[in-house]
């Protein structure tokens, strides 16, 4: 019977991992998830190793992996002794492209705090809209 305690449907799995039931038919569709056991009726049923996974996607997508590098994230960790330097590499990337992120936002920080500061500044015009309808810098 402890087989059956760890049996979910799809709104259970919905409501305990905040994943929209669109969202976890969609992992299924593309293969992050494996076909999900169906009950005579049709319905899915997700075991405990489902939600483990789903759990796993959530946090991937935390860290602000794409589906496509969680996909690979999934294969690697079927056996994560053979797979460290790829996942290694996979997160040097990951880290990189985050780094280039935070610099951009830091410029965009710089310049809205610029803009703030002008449009306290000044009593005719608005520097703000002025500033976004001025073209991008190469």
């Amino acid at each position: 019977m402890p087989e059956a305690a760890s049996a979910y449907r799809i709104s259970d799995v919905s409501r305990l991992l905040g994943i929209s039931t669109d969202t976890l038919r969609y992992y299924e569709k593309i293969g992050l998830l494996p076909a999900v056991q169906r009950s005579t009726g049709g319905v899915r049923i997700y075991r405990d190793r489902d939600l483990s996974r789903l759990r796993f996607i959530r946090r991937a997508q935390a860290m602000n992996f794409s589906l496509a590098e969680i996909g690979e994230l999934l294969q690697m960790r079927e056996d994560p002794q053979h797979a460290r330097d790829e996942v290694r590499e996979l997160t040097r990337r990951k880290l990189a492209e985050v780094e280039r992120q935070l610099g951009e936002l830091d410029t965009l920080r710089r310049e809205l705090q610029l803009l703030v500061n002008l449009c306290r500044g000044t009593s005719d015009g608005c520097p703000i809209i002025e500033g976004i309808d001025t073209p991008e810098r190469e």
